[in-house]
């Protein structure tokens, strides 16, 4: 007699990277959602998951399965489940498209061999093909208010954090000089950097900036941690300073954690789940002068926005159970011959 985990579709998640990144976590969000329905595997490395397949164990699966699904989200995976193709296996291929970048022509090419396409953001809808568009979403359960945290290496009571990768593109600079005029006249206010370094040179200017207005014992640049959530509860406000974004969980992650969110116009997905001056705050890319209006704002306690308003909506458009419940569909929709 078959049990119930032979009779579902085989789901393997490609997922092959040198680190953690925000590709990483979007994974995890959703794996939990599709025990239900399919036999799920991740094959590669990093993603936080209890099955895990080897490549033997991967040819295996997909010998053994007449209902199997590849979702791949990097050329280099695709290139893998293409390669499985030309040795004979079938399966269903889903390839999702995480940049906001324009896609180079290698990445078009192998974007097009594949059975579906997800894009992040209504903008990839200008891609050359068929995508479908699936935004990331978030686990409300783990990211929700929480009353009385606090982090004790921080020594001020107030703090505003920035949480991703630091590197220009991310608006780190824009964020200290909107910030900079405050924290002069608020010592119990700080500031959190939060996030692996991709450029040294770009750390080593804005702690350079920092100092010249000697507020360095304001201003706090922490690695990656694993307990974002206690960082969104414990603060303030986030800022998500980005001049691009291919689509920012962030700016999701801390609306449901009911940090009032504070986030770049026409960016990623900000504008999309923002409301402007109701559910978080919206600026400029780049304008510093806007930042600090909306800064002193919070600074202040005089901010109109709510934050419950902000986290019912993410829960009922942007959790990751809703993400996960249109990729469902997307697995198991027959397949189109292009």
């Amino acid at each position: 007699m078959l049990s119930l985990l032979e009779n579902k579709p085989l789901l393997i998640h490609f997922h092959i990277h040198h680190r953690r990144t925000g590709v990483t976590s979007s994974v995890e969000n959703v794996l939990p959602y599709f025990e239900n329905y399919f036999e799920t595997y991740v094959f590669g490395n990093k993603v936080k998951w209890h099955n895990y397949l080897s490549y033997k164990e991967l040819k295996k699966k997909l010998k053994e399965s007449p209902t199997a699904i590849i979702h791949a989200h990097r050329n280099n995976e695709i290139l893998r489940a293409l390669w499985l193709r030309l040795l004979g296996y079938q399966f269903k291929l889903v390839v999702s498209r995480h940049a906001a970048t324009i896609p180079s022509s290698l990445t078009l090419k192998l974007m097009r061999r594949a059975d579906e396409r997800i894009g992040l953001i209504d903008e990839m809808k200008k891609l050359p093909f068929d995508i479908n568009i699936i935004g990331h979403g978030v686990i409300t359960e783990r990211f929700c208010p929480k009353e009385n945290i606090t982090i004790p290496e921080l020594k001020q009571e107030n703090y505003i954090i920035v949480a991703g990768r630091v590197r220009p593109k991310k608006g780190h600079d824009t964020f200290i000089k909107a910030m900079i005029p405050l924290l002069e006249i608020k010592p119990d206010w700080a500031v959190v950097i939060i996030g692996k370094v991709d450029d040294q040179q770009f750390v080593k200017e804005l702690q350079e900036l920092i100092a010249k207005h000697k507020l360095e014992n304001q201003v706090y640049f922490i690695s990656e941690v694993l307990d974002i959530e206690r960082y969104y509860q414990a603060s303030k406000a986030t800022v998500i300073p980005s001049l691009s974004e291919g689509f920012s969980l962030v700016c999701l992650e801390a609306m449901a954690s009911g940090s009032i969110t504070v986030a770049t116009k026409d960016v990623g997905v900000h504008s999309k789940v923002i409301k402007d001056s109701e559910t978080g705050y919206l600026f400029e890319a780049g304008n510093t002068n806007q930042l600090n209006s909306l800064l002193t704002t919070i600074v202040n306690n005089k901010q109109p926005v709510s934050t419950e308003t902000a986290r019912a909506y993410i829960q009922k458009h942007w959790s990751a159970q809703v993400e996960a419940t249109a990729l469902k569909e997307v697995y198991l929709r027959p397949t189109k011959n292009d």
